[in-house]
């Protein structure tokens, strides 16, 4: 069985160059499975910002939505690193998917990986409650994933500030 780890934490803590870091760790090289998607400027930077970071270590597999198509034909041929939850959920969401049934499918598959696979998520739920109907729904579901991915991960980490925490296994 591979190593299964979740890394959460607030926008800009740190977490996904602790991931990346922790993912070449484990063997180079390493596959990138990336679940963001650009539609406006600004998100097209924030993805171009996270390319530039990454060497010929890295190779890109783009699963905005089959997530656990992804892990299937990437597993056992290097680590992984998947940044990330939040914005997979938020493609399940807009798609009109079935996120929940996705998200169980994906914590059931976890422990027949043989290839071990990062997790970058977001900490949504620490803030203000959202004021539209949408936001709100989607840090509940947020949580939930998180809560429902971090069960079935082998290590949880928490990031704020550029520092992270180990909380599982304590």
């Amino acid at each position: 069985m591979g190593k299964s780890i979740l890394i959460t934490g607030g926008a800009r803590s740190g977490k996904s160059s602790l991931a990346e870091r922790m993912t070449l760790d484990l063997g180079r090289p390493a596959i990138y499975i990336a679940t963001a998607q650009a539609h406006d400027g600004e998100m097209a930077d924030r993805i171009a910002l996270h390319q530039a970071r990454r060497d010929a270590d890295w190779r890109t597999v783009e699963a905005p939505r089959d997530l656990l198509g992804a892990l299937r034909d990437t597993d056992g041929t290097a680590p992984r690193l998947v940044d990330c939850l939040t914005l997979w959920l938020t493609n399940l969401m807009l798609a009109d998917e079935d996120w929940q049934a996705a998200v169980e499918a994906l914590a059931e598959a976890l422990p027949a990986q043989s290839a071990p696979v990062i997790f970058v998520t977001n900490e949504v739920g620490a803030g203000i409650v959202p004021e539209n109907t949408l936001a709100r729904a989607f840090r509940d579901a947020a949580g939930l994933v998180n809560q429902r991915i971090a069960h079935a991960c082998d290590e949880l980490w928490f990031c704020v500030a550029g520092h992270p925490l180990k909380v599982k296994p304590a």
